[in-house]
């Protein structure tokens, strides 16, 4: 009985030599069906982490902030529905894993927002006076 092996569309070659690391941004683009209709998505974003180097099962995970709230999704390094992988800036990190910067980017967040509301305070005082 013989069996039907499907090989993937995607360059294992090419992908296996692409040169991004963690604090590199990238612009993933990736296929999405609707309606039995195949379009491209892109995701850009800060790369916080790649995993299992360049085995059949690697994977990266990206984050970006959309509409002031994080966003992160980890995408499988071989998958046929990701389409291309752009590399938009290098950037040199000192770590291979940058998971603290979600806590950075909430304490950010939260430093700018008492700066404003002090800000609109002592306007609202220099008015009344």
């Amino acid at each position: 009985m013989a069996t039907n092996i499907k090989l993937s569309s995607v360059n294992m070659d090419e992908r296996k030599k692409l040169a991004f690391s963690s604090g590199d941004t990238i612009r993933v683009w990736s296929k999405i069906q609707e309606k039995g209709k195949t379009r491209l998505q892109a995701f850009e974003g800060l790369v916080l982490a790649r995993k299992h180097g360049a085995e059949s099962g690697a994977t990266f995970t990206v984050r970006k902030v959309a509409s002031g709230v994080g966003v992160e999704r980890i995408f499988p390094l071989y998958s046929p529905m990701v389409d291309k992988i752009e590399v938009i800036k290098h950037s040199g990190a000192r770590r291979s894993k940058l998971y603290y910067v979600r806590e950075k980017a909430v304490r950010d967040i939260r430093r700018k927002m008492k700066q404003t509301s002090v800000t609109e305070e002592q306007e609202e005082e220099k008015a009344a006076e």
